[in-house]
């Protein structure tokens, strides 16, 4: 595999390099640049299997690189790494046939499974018509691919050894199997084997697909594509299987087997909308009524509460009630369902930082965006609504070698602070001076004393701006000045915004 590297950065590049020289000689590195201009003159010259590149370059960036790359003709796979988490870049990217998207600082085991990916990709397009034709399910698979002519030679070998004629019809079935792919695929293939074998005069083939999480059934010698189809449904879904999201579609012609995969699987996730297990059937599914998708913004005003007071049942109990929303016996298009997941969540997820109760170390949230938007059944949908709620930690940790001086002073701080208690009121109450506690409290909290004191009272506005509808004046007394005046200022220092613009941006 020939690799180019395109990255302005110097030490991300001998990074990559350094990575690159770790695979046993699989990846080769060809060609390096320090920006897209380069890059893309690299790339016509030699037409790498690979290119790894930044999106933010000088010159030219990463996407008008591929997208010049595109227009040139060339079929190099690409890596995009980028500083950037923002889903418009990872949509532009997709555009383009970007095959992996990473975030950096990426991490050893992201990349080399990115590299896999690619590399498995790289190796299909390379695969040409076998020197001999091979089994049925190879020839299948091939023709799925879009890898294999189809000639007289072709036609009339099908036609002889298997009676497959060139028109004739085909059904084919995409079988999506999740994120235990690799532990069901086997068991679940043979039992397709012994169901199918149960239909009267039916020939099948099974092609196994992973990079889609699926497996591909392609039915022919069949006399009635509708009896098939109902037979199906009951034998398969609603009988013996588990509930796997099945999608069906009939093609004629073995030159149409390359597109029936292309057309069905955007239509894949139409299981989450629908409230029982049922066979998407393409074209059937384009014709289904819908009904407006209505963003719950109830419910978002309710676990804003909710996570600025703590009650993290009341969160879990509400983020059941978004899920519910969505089986109300209507049927919704799943992209509008993914998008409310996605502006749903990422409330969630702002509000728990703003009142910094999310394990922000643990938060990734581009795998957060991948689980909502490749997600093809509802489980799915609530995993990544589970994910989510698992990093919300339900107490801030505490350093357990505090000082008991410490932990008196904490305790007082965060019974008192509504009053406006002082350093010099707390000293009088331990009977001891104000500059010893202040030296104390610096040396084993990391702050001063008015500065801890300054981010409690302004921690506790924030959870009062976005979880209630108290007045400014009110919110001021609750937090223990006098002076709502003198409130705006304080806080303003310290997040950068009027208290009114804060409430307006995260209520």
């Amino acid at each position: 595999m020939r690799v180019v590297i395109v990255e302005d950065e110097i030490r991300i590049r001998e990074g990559i390099i350094k990575l690159l020289s770790k695979t046993n000689d699989e990846f080769c590195l060809v060609g390096e640049a320090e920006n897209g201009k380069d890059g893309l003159q690299l790339l016509c010259e030699l037409k790498p299997d690979i290119v790894i590149t930044d999106i933010k370059m000088p010159l030219m960036d990463g996407l008008q690189m591929l997208d010049k790359m595109q227009q040139a003709g060339l079929n190099t796979k690409a890596i995009v790494l980028s500083a950037y988490s923002e889903f418009e870049y990872a949509r532009k990217a997709m555009k383009l046939g970007v095959t992996e998207y990473l975030l950096k600082p990426i991490t050893y085991h992201c990349f080399m499974l990115a590299l896999e990916n690619v590399k498995h990709q790289v190796e299909k397009d390379r695969q040409d018509k076998p020197a001999q034709i091979g089994t049925i399910e190879q020839i299948f698979q091939f023709l799925v691919d879009g890898s294999l002519e189809i000639n007289e030679e072709l036609t009339s070998y099908l036609s002889n050894n298997y009676h497959i004629e060139k028109n004739q019809s085909f059904v084919v079935m995409c079988t999506y199997l999740g994120c235990n792919y690799q532990e069901i695929w086997e068991k679940t293939k043979t039992r397709f084997n012994h169901a199918l074998s149960m239909y009267k005069n039916l020939s099948y083939c099974i092609i196994e697909a992973p990079y889609r999480n699926s497996l591909i059934i392609i039915l022919y010698h069949y006399s009635n594509s509708r009896d098939l189809e109902r037979w199906m449904q009951y034998q398969i879904l609603n009988k013996q299987f588990d509930k796997f999201v099945i999608g069906w579609i009939e093609v004629n012609g073995i030159g149409a087997l390359e597109q029936s995969v292309k057309l069905l699987y955007p239509y894949m996730d139409w299981n989450i909308a629908l409230d029982k297990e049922i066979l998407i059937s393409y074209p059937k599914i384009t014709q289904i009524q819908t009904a407006s998708c209505v963003y719950p913004i109830e419910l978002e005003t309710e676990v804003k509460k909710a996570v600025c007071a703590y009650d993290w049942d009341k969160v879990s109990q509400i983020m059941i009630d978004f899920q519910r929303s969505f089986l109300d016996g209507k049927i919704y298009i799943p992209k509008e369902i993914k998008e409310c997941y996605v502006r749903f969540l990422w409330v969630v997820v702002g509000i728990a930082k703003e009142v910094g109760c999310i394990d922000t170390e643990k938060f990734d949230s581009k795998k957060l965006l991948e689980m909502i938007m490749n997600a093809q059944t509802k489980e799915e949908l609530w995993n990544a609504s589970n994910f989510m709620i698992s990093l919300i930690r339900p107490e801030r940790k505490q350093e357990e070698t505090i000082h008991l001086i410490v932990k008196k002073v904490l305790s007082i701080i965060h019974e008192f602070y509504k009053t406006g208690i002082t350093l010099e009121e707390i000293s009088m109450r331990l009977n001891m001076t104000p500059e010893y506690i202040g030296t104390l409290f610096h040396k084993e909290m990391g702050v001063t004393f008015s500065a801890y004191i300054k981010n409690i009272r302004i921690s506790k506005a924030k959870e009062l701006l976005c979880g209630t509808d108290l007045k400014l004046y009110e919110i001021s007394e609750r937090v223990g000045y006098n002076d709502p005046k003198y409130f705006s200022k304080v806080f303003k220092e310290i997040t950068g915004q009027l208290p009114t613009d804060y409430r307006k941006t995260y209520k």
